[in-house]
Parts: C-alpha cells; structure tokens; sequence
C-alpha cells in the first residue's frame, strides 16, 4: 500500500522517506491534493541484468589480452 505524502512534506523529510522506502514502504506525492510522482523501492536485480552481466563476463574473458608497445614499470609510471 502506497502512503499519500504532499510534496512540501517530501522535500521536509526526504532522508526519512528514503530510509521508509529502503524498507519496502511506497509514497504517492501529491502537489495540491493531485498525484504527480511516486518514490517506490528499486529491484535489486532482475533476471535481464543478470543475463546481460554474465554474456559480458563471458565475452570479456575469452577475448586475449592484447599488450601494445613495451612494458612499463611502476616506477617508471610515476616519473615526473
């Protein structure tokens, strides 16, 4: 169930509502008794994504590691 809160209300007490939705709570923000916005919790992650992430691991650890031009040191890297 989602909690009516007007936006002067959000803007007071943005942290509290922030911390209230990490928990799983939702708000309708109302500007003049209409609603315009709703803050709701986020996914944490959805199977898409997962799917996406692991296709670019993939992709990333079967591709060869490539070394253009000579080695550097550390050292050598932070000469001024």
């Amino acid at each position: 169930m989602e909690d009516a809160v007007s936006a002067a209300e959000a803007n007071r007490n943005f942290s509290q509502i922030l911390r209230s939705v990490k928990e799983g709570h939702s708000y309708v923000v109302t500007s003049h008794g209409t609603p315009v916005a709703r803050i709701v919790p986020t996914k944490r992650s959805s199977a898409l994504s997962d799917a996406a992430k692991a296709t670019l691991m993939a992709r990333l650890r079967a591709q060869p590691v490539q070394i253009v031009g000579p080695r550097w040191s550390r050292d050598e890297l932070y000469e001024e």
